[in-house]
C-alpha cells in the first residue's frame, strides 16, 4: 500500500466555492495549477509538499487508512489528506518474495506477522495473518459475496439453526481453548478472570495491529464452554455478563486510558464461532459486522434478560448470511427464505 497525498490551500479570510475565480493562491501555487510542462508541474507540487508545516491532526480514519492534518505552506493555511492506496495483484509476488518478515504470534492454524515490504514498494510495514492449513469451506469465508437478511423465529432456531450448530461441532475451537488454557497468545492477554463460572480472558482481536487506539478492538472470551450464542443466555448468566462488562471496561481504561463512554461493547448473532465472546471496540471506529443487523449491545442484552429470563430464547432474530452459507441453504430448503 503506497501513501498518496492531497494538499488543499486557502488564503486568509477567503472562501472557495465550486465555481469561484477568486485569487486565493500565492503565485507559486498558481504556477502548479497552470504550468503546462509536466516536469515543471511535478517539481512545483513536490516543493509545496516539502514546505508544509503541520500544526494539528484534524481527523484519523483507521479503517480507511487515512489521516487529515492542518498546517501551513509558507504563510497560507493548508490541509493535507494522506491515505494508503489499495493493494494491487501485480505487486503481490514481489511483496511475498522480497519482504522481511517478523513473526508476531502463533495459535493453532493462525499466525500473524509484521511484513516489511521492499523499498520499491515503499517499505511499508504490513500486518499479515496466515491461516494454514485451511479447508475449502474456510477459504469460502474470505471470498466477497452478497448477503441475505434472514428472519429466525424461535421455531426456526429450534428446527433449523440449532440442528445446524449441533451438526457442525467439528468447527474447531481449539484456538479458543488454547487461549483459555494459556497454551498460546499468553503475552497478548490484557486481562483475565480465572473464575470458572463468570471468568473470561480479554485480548486484542486479530484485526487490530495495536499500533494506535483509534481502531482499538479486543474480544473477551468467556471460560464456560456450554454457552455458544446469544440464544443460550438466560437471567442466570447476568452475573457473568456484568462481570465481563465491568471488568472489561476497567481493563481497557487501565491499559489504554479509554473510558467506558468511548467504548462499544457488543455481541454478534450469528457469531463467527460458536463459543460466546464479547467485542470491545472504540466508539467511532466501525469494524466489519458492527451494524445493527448483527450486533447487540451488551448493556441491552443484560437489561433484556433482567426483564425476561428467556428473552433471547423466545424472540425473533434478524441477521445477514452470505449467499454461500450452509445455514442459508437450510433456511431455503425449509422455505423460510
Amino acid at each position: 500500500m503506497t501513501p498518496t497525498a492531497q494538499i488543499i490551500m486557502a488564503g486568509k479570510g477567503t472562501k472557495r466555492g465550486l465555481d469561484s475565480d477568486d485569487n486565493e493562491f500565492s503565485p507559486n501555487v498558481k504556477k502548479a495549477k497552470v504550468e503546462s510542462d509536466d516536469v515543471a508541474v511535478e517539481a512545483v507540487c513536490e516543493n509545496i509538499i516539502s514546505r508544509f508545516k503541520m500544526s494539528n491532526v484534524l481527523s484519523v480514519n483507521a479503517r480507511e487508512k487515512k489521516i487529515i492534518v492542518n498546517g501551513k505552506v509558507t504563510d497560507q493555511d493548508a490541509v493535507v489528506i494522506l491515505e494508503k492506496t489499495p493493494f494491487t495483484e501485480d505487486t503481490l509476488a514481489e511483496m511475498f518474495n522480497g519482504s522481511t518478515v517478523k513473526p508476531d504470534m502463533t495459535n493453532y492454524i493462525y499466525s500473524t506477522y509484521h511484513l516489511q515490504a521492499s523499498p520499491h514498494l515503499n517499505g511499508t510495514v504490513i500486518k499479515t495473518t496466515l491461516v494454514c492449513p485451511v479447508t475449502k469451506n474456510r477459504i469460502r469465508k474470505y471470498i466477497d459475496q452478497e448477503s441475505v437478511l434472514v428472519e429466525e423465529t424461535r421455531i426456526d432456531y429450534e428446527y433449523i439453526t440449532l440442528p445446524f450448530i449441533e451438526k457442525h461441532k467439528s468447527f474447531s475451537l481449539q484456538w479458543v481453548y488454547n487461549i483459555l488454557q494459556k497454551r498460546a497468545e499468553v503475552e497478548r492477554i490484557v486481562f483475565e478472570d480465572p473464575h470458572p463460572q463468570t471468568g473470561f480472558v480479554l485480548l486484542p482481536d486479530f484485526k487490530w495491529d495495536q499500533k494506535q487506539e483509534d481502531d482499538l478492538y479486543l474480544i473477551a472470551i468467556i471460560r464456560r464452554r456450554n454457552i455458544r450464542t446469544l440464544r443460550d443466555l438466560t437471567a442466570q448468566h447476568i452475573p457473568m455478563l456484568m462481570n465481563v462488562f465491568c471488568k472489561g471496561q476497567m481493563a481497557v481504561l487501565e491499559h489504554y486510558s479509554l473510558p467506558a463512554s468511548k467504548l462499544r461493547v457488543y455481541v454478534h448473532y450469528q457469531p463467527a464461532f460458536y463459543h460466546l465472546h464479547i467485542h470491545f471496540t472504540k466508539l467511532g471506529f466501525n469494524p466489519p459486522s458492527c451494524g445493527v443487523e448483527r450486533s447487540h449491545l451488551l448493556a441491552d442484552v443484560i437489561q433484556n434478560l433482567q426483564c425476561d429470563s428467556y428473552y433471547y430464547q423466545k424472540r425473533t432474530m434478524y441477521y445477514p448470511l452470505r449467499e454461500d452459507s450452509n445455514l442459508l441453504s437450510k433456511f431455503k430448503a425449509a422455505g423460510r427464505v
